[in-house]
């Protein structure tokens, strides 16, 4: 062991654990730090963006698309609480985050110094963000470093991923200990269990003997990268997939066998699969409130009726929301490696099965097509939301990268997105925080710099993290903001047009008396913070304007005007107790006799 100071023995971590980037505001926390990063700029570079929390979205994002870790680094107090909503949209979507928090140094805890919290605890952060992270650690000598790291790193990457916070007393950066350098932590992708034997023989009994079987997949199938062995899966026995927001792509959802997202607003033919099916072997998934139409009987899914297998690393999700038939605590690939190998023991052919099944599902699809396509092929002012859905489809290349917020915009991508393949499709899903896409897609840029990245986003969203430009430019990060502009926070609005008899109050963009819609100019602002804008409000210009954005090859933003009064059609159902449900918009629920 050798005397070294704290930053040091931290920034050379970093470099152990393969960290390439640190996304931090700095703070009189954090200097001592940032002072010893300097020596690690080469592989482990630092970005500052103007916001707490779109540097935790950017660490999600680029942990998204390349199962890789990054950092973040905030300072004592108010810096590091402005991440909180970020670290809770990163938890609930399972995105592992070294979060490297500064706080009062510990030769004045409990004495109220500068941005200290004291009321319960003595340099209490930690139980600020607790709820928010896998878990925190708060070494208070330079000597507990090394564990308090090692196990930090560990613990965000193995089982179910997700953040971890380090609250680091900052005087700590600074002072000197004996520090033995440990082993590496992260251990992602290492640590896979699989099913019991008997759990595996008793799925592939099951299988074989369903009549109406449904694949269920979701965020734990892309974290697994087991895409290809769902796709052999599916393929090999017929079974159509229906997936999660952060499931898409992990079967190519052009592919026949795909139905696309189910639940309020997800495609008919998956609500109907769901509703009918007398098997569902749900892999990697949760059973969520949005797709499981408020776990309402009928609507997406018709549990205990039909028989559940549920596969999750997580063994809090297998009883959280239904009661399985059978429980298996496994990662996805090491357990549809399972299933796959079982099969070809009992030497199962591969010819076409289920036959009448698909059948039935392709005329559900085919009613749906017919019922939306006029949507998609009408152009009017104000722009139909269904040709900016349409129009990405046919400019973005195949591995582009999307990325959304919360809101209306976000329903119509779930609906009618065809995710070409996994980690394409970056969505705040779980805790729903605005500002995420915006944030979200430069961290995506990063971890994918060869690749087409668009951020969706909605006019209230972009409004909350508008500062994203000027990092984008700084760091020259060649981005595209696509901005839903219906001058409103549309998605509220229309839950009170639907719930409230058109009571709209709180949910428009106004400006003035006279009630007229009011935003910023989009385009203008970006071009003052040396992006490049465009305004569209014919939708004959949308997908020309896209492809100069993409062709330009640097952080572009477009200002789209869509019809705020055009909503997506329900399939399912979504309740907000104790207002009574609506009913599907196309189609009915389905319960068996």
């Amino acid at each position: 062991m050798a005397k070294k100071k704290g930053g040091d023995y931290i920034a050379e971590t970093l470099v152990r654990e393969k960290i390439p980037y640190v996304f931090g505001v700095c703070g009189h926390g954090t200097v001592g730090l940032i002072d010893r990063l300097y020596d690690v700029k080469d592989e482990v570079q630092m970005i500052s963006p103007r916001h707490e929390q779109t540097a935790v979205h950017m660490a999600d994002a680029f942990f998204r698309v390349s199962h890789r870790v990054a950092a973040t680094l905030t300072s004592t107090g108010p810096g590091s609480a402005n991440q909180i909503m970020g670290l809770a949209v990163a938890q609930t979507d399972s995105s592992a985050i070294l979060a490297i928090t500064a706080n009062v140094p510990t030769q004045q805890f409990n004495r109220g110094p500068f941005q200290e919290l004291n009321l319960h605890h003595q340099a209490d952060f930690n139980n600020v963000i607790r709820p928010v992270v896998k878990r925190s650690f708060q070494p208070t000598r330079v000597e507990m470093l090394p564990l308090a790291m090692r196990q930090a790193c560990a613990t965000m990457t193995t089982g179910r991923p997700g953040p971890v916070n380090l609250d680091i007393p900052y005087n700590l950066f600074q002072e000197e200990g004996d520090l033995a350098e440990e082993a590496v932590g992260s251990a992602f992708g290492v640590r896979r269990p699989g099913g019991s034997p008997d759990d595996v023989l008793a799925t592939v009994d099951a299988i074989l003997a369903a009549e109406r079987p449904v694949l269920f997949v979701g965020h734990g199938m892309a974290l697994s990268e087991g895409g290809p062995e769902l796709t052999e899966l599916a393929r090999w026995m017929s079974i159509p997939v229906v997936s999660s927001p952060n499931g898409m792509g992990t079967l190519d959802m052009t592919d026949a066998l795909s139905l696309g997202f189910i639940g309020r607003n997800g495609a008919y033919q998956a609500n109907q699969a769901g509703r009918h099916a007398d098997l569902v072997l749900a892999i990697g998934a949760r059973f969520d409130d949005r797709s499981a139409s408020s776990w309402q009987p009928g609507y997406s899914w018709n549990f205990p009726s039909t028989k559940l297998i549920h596969v999750d690393l997580d063994h809090a999700e297998l009883t959280r929301n239904y009661t399985p038939d059978l429980a298996i605590q496994a990662d996805a690939r090491t357990f549809i490696r399972q299933v796959l190998t079982e099969l070809a023991n009992r030497a199962v052919g591969r010819e076409p099965r289920l036959t009448s099944w698909l059948e039935q599902i392709d005329g559900w699809r085919k009613e749906w097509e017919a019922f939306v396509a006029p949507g998609f092929a009408a152009h009017q002012q104000p722009i139909r939301p269904e040709r900016i859905v349409a129009d990405c489809m046919k400019v973005l290349p195949d591995d582009a990268i999307l990325s959304f917020d919360a809101g209306i915009h976000h329903n119509w991508f779930m609906q009618f997105w065809k995710a070409r393949a996994p980690q394409n499709m970056l969505n705040s899903w779980g805790y729903s925080g605005m500002g995420f896409g915006p944030s979200a897609i430069l961290g995506a840029k990063l971890a994918a710099p060869d690749r087409v990245c668009v951020s969706v986003c909605g006019d209230g969203g972009f409004t909350m993290v508008p500062h994203v430009l000027c990092t984008a430019v700084e760091y020259n990060i060649p981005v595209v903001w696509v901005v839903w502009n219906n001058f409103a926070w549309g998605a509220i609005r229309d839950l009170q047009y639907g719930y409230f008899d058109g009571r709209e109050y709180g949910t428009a963009f106004y400006q003035g008396e006279n009630s007229q819609p009011y935003n910023p100019d989009f385009a203008a602002w970006a071009r003052a913070a040396g992006v490049e804008g465009f305004t569209v409000t014919r939708s004959e210009d949308f997908a020309g304007t896209l492809e100069a954005a993409i062709r330009m090859n640097r952080p572009v933003l477009i200002d789209v005007h869509v019809d705020a009064d055009i909503r997506p059609p329900t399939t399912g159902s979504w309740a907000l107790p104790p207002l009574q449900p609506k009913q599907p918009a196309f189609g009915t629920a389905w319960r068996p006799a």
